[in-house]
């Protein structure tokens, strides 16, 4: 009889790939998944420290979680990703009741580290970072898929070192999939049904350029868009630095890429954005963003925006809504600055911004892009657009959950779209768009 392992999954989506990666890893070693942590032999926390917040949530659960490890026997917990990288050994000791600790390039150790506690109580710590991309491999390929979506990794890590990030840390420097691996994989994935595909990498439009001899991004976007059955391709995330000509010639190329991008600006003033290192001015952000909507005129746009950086002025604040007024995101995602260990924001300046202004910032940056995203979403109705179906309305009213080619929601099924709220859209039945209502439909809905 198999044994049970709950996974709970902090952060963005190359965790929510990790944690696919680790069920089937540990499939292998006879664990199935269950939703059930009371029922679980393997409780494993997946985790981020990309914000103080997240990581302030790793330590609330796994005080929670001691009771299940005192009422049964032999229950094994353990933590990963990025607050496993970041930690270390200091886990097991801030955390008596934790058994192991596996960082962001060791899922193919899991397996060998249960085993280590099990058999010799020992508590296990794996944080190397590898220069061999093969640890991204699974060796027997993926031998499970559901719905009709599926994250594919091209590369981990970054060198750009930003002053405020800690992914360069905890994820390592940039390093790029064999091509040929990623294509093989994409065509295994169509094969089993998938239609849509998601590229991940911390910053994966820079994908190949440290590889003699690789594909460009753009190149890999080309022969990716070339398999017979991707219906669908998204890639995140983006430094905008990397959004080059050749890429954005992509946007008007490419049947299958998706028009939209996740494209982080961070702050709309030149001084904050060289305090946080990011390598280019607003008027170069906002070239390159002319110049894709030049090319790709319906492109959607999402950004990244940090309020509250140290130093950051009233002006250098007003010059972050006027930016959002400027460009018109269709979707922003929004934080307060937090210090994070290791970086050098963290180490050179004082966190001298209040938190009542930090607050008040991010309130107003939400109320504007609120009105913004509304405005874009009004501007839909009436418009036929493609979706592929997620699951379930999140609204919890019978209706189901898609997303628009622009990575717009959109409650009930494709798609006339009839009304707008500021975080989604609201579609009709379109009943001659058969693929719509039949191939589109056959995932996802569990």
């Amino acid at each position: 009889m198999n044994k049970a392992v709950y996974i709970q999954t902090y952060g963005c989506q190359m965790n929510q790939y990790d944690s696919e990666r680790i069920v089937q890893v540990l499939a292998r070693h006879g664990y199935d998944p269950t939703e059930r942590i009371d029922a679980a032999d393997l409780i494993l926390l997946n985790t981020c420290s990309v914000r103080d917040k997240a990581e302030q949530k790793v330590y609330s659960a796994l005080g929670s979680w001691k009771e299940y490890k005192n009422n049964r026997d032999g229950v094994i917990i353990g933590v990963g990703g990025c607050v496993a990288q970041q930690e270390g050994a200091n886990l097991l000791k801030r955390v008596p009741h934790l058994d192991l600790v596996f960082g962001t390039h060791n899922i193919h150790k899991l397996p060998q580290m249960v085993e280590q506690v099990q058999e010799s109580r020992a508590r296990p710590v794996e944080i190397a970072f590898y220069r061999d991309p093969g640890y991204m491999e699974d060796a027997d390929g993926r031998t499970e898929v559901r719905g009709v979506k599926a994250f594919v990794t091209v590369m981990q890590g970054c060198n750009k070192v930003c002053s405020f990030c800690i992914v360069p840390h905890v994820r390592g420097r940039e390093l790029s999939r064999p091509s040929f691996k990623i294509l093989a994989e994409v065509e295994s994935l169509v094969a089993k049904g998938i239609v849509e595909v998601m590229l991940l990498g911390q910053n994966v439009n820079s994908y190949g350029k440290l590889t003699h001899g690789e594909l460009s991004f753009a190149d890999l976007l080309a022969r990716i868009d070339a398999i017979d059955g991707v219906r669908r391709i998204r890639f995140t995330t983006s430094h905008p630095q990397d959004l080059s000509p050749e890429l954005i010639e992509a946007f008007a190329t490419l049947d299958h890429l998706c028009e939209h991008l996740h494209l982080p600006v961070q702050s709309g003033a030149d001084s904050v954005l060289a305090r946080m290192r990011r390598g280019y001015t607003r008027d170069e952000y906002l070239s390159r963003i002319e110049r894709l909507r030049e090319r790709r005129p319906d492109v959607a746009l999402s950004t990244d925006i940090i309020v509250g950086f140290p130093g950051e002025s009233d002006l250098e604040f007003q010059q972050t809504l006027e930016l959002l007024k400027q460009v018109q995101y269709d979707e922003i995602y929004s934080f307060s600055y937090s210090p994070r260990p290791q970086t050098v924001s963290a180490k050179l300046y004082d966190d001298d911004i209040p938190s009542e202004v930090k607050s008040h910032r991010l309130q107003t940056v939400q109320a504007l892009q609120r009105q913004i995203s509304l405005l874009k979403n009004r501007q839909r109705i009436d418009k036929l657009e493609e979706i592929l179906v997620d699951g379930r309305s999140k609204l919890k009213n019978g209706q189901v959950m898609g997303r628009t080619r622009g990575n717009r929601i959109v409650n009930v099924l494709p798609v006339r779209i009839t009304g707008a709220t500021a975080n989604s859209l609201i579609g009709e039945t379109y009943s001659d768009r058969p693929y719509l209502n039949s191939q589109l439909l056959k995932g996802d809905m569990a």
